[in-house]
């Protein structure tokens, strides 16, 4: 799969919250094709403290418009230097990595989008592809409460969402797994978001017979397979992460 490496330019800058930011990016020329669940490596500039790219997960991809969303959640001296950006700063970015979610080749089957907090990021490009196929999906996020919850306006506007929130705030009280809808069938599931919480549906699925994949969120370096610290031991041996996934069947995997 073509990759490139190129600086990106910010359109736009929305601060989704206090410790959130969404930045959409673009540039002069063709971005190679990028499917939903894949990232980038954005290069962070001026900021002594980091020396590697910080690997981002697509959040939303527009080929015509030759653009690409990151939702980045500020948690570090890197993240927060990306928190910063204006308008019309540039950011080198190598993209796209890894590879992506399984996308269906027609609809006629039900599918099921669990995330968890910023980890939702990926799934919104994976809910506007199968809304584009004429799919029938259902969204699912968790957080520890209502003000967790990243652009709900946005998700709500693909389809239907539910949510569930520690503190019943908002949906229903508890984890995504104690939801109510895992009452109905579906027919596959995708899941990212904390380890915990993909543990808890990759067992939901297996007791259901339901195929599932998940996107891992193992650290990352160079996002080239070079460095191996983000290897996850699987039942094919050892992978990496940022080549052989992010995102997984649970076949595969020794959950």
């Amino acid at each position: 799969m073509k990759k490139v490496l190129v600086d990106l330019t910010i359109k736009e800058v929305q601060h989704v919250n206090a410790n959130c930011v969404l930045l959409v990016m673009g540039c002069g020329q063709p971005l190679p094709a990028t499917f939903p669940g894949q990232f980038a490596e954005l290069r962070i500039d001026n900021t002594p403290t980091v020396m590697l790219r910080r690997p981002i997960s697509v959040h939303s991809f527009d080929a015509e418009k030759n653009e690409v969303g990151f939702l980045v959640q500020l948690v570090g001296d890197g993240t927060r230097w990306l928190g910063s950006l204006k308008v019309g700063d540039k950011v080198n970015t190598l993209m796209p990595l890894g590879n992506g979610f399984t996308l269906p080749e027609s609809a006629g089957k039900r599918y099921l989008l669990v995330g968890g907090g910023v980890g939702s990021a990926p799934l919104y490009y994976l809910a506007q592809e199968l809304k584009t196929r004429g799919c029938d999906f259902t969204i699912l996020i968790g957080a520890r409460s209502a003000k967790d919850l990243y652009l709900r306006e946005a998700y709500e506007a693909l389809g239907r969402v539910e949510y569930t929130t520690e503190d019943a705030t908002l949906g229903e009280k508890g984890y995504v797994t104690n939801h109510s809808v895992l009452n109905e069938k579906f027919d596959y599931i995708f899941t990212c978001g904390p380890k915990p919480m993909m543990l808890s549906v990759a067992k939901y699925a297996r007791e259901k017979g339901i195929g599932c994949e998940v996107s891992l969120e193992n650290k990352m370096a160079c996002g080239l397979g070079a460095c191996l610290c983000c290897v996850e031991d699987t039942k094919e041996g050892h992978k990496c992460v940022c080549t052989d996934g992010p995102v997984f069947s649970i076949d595969e995997l020794k959950w």
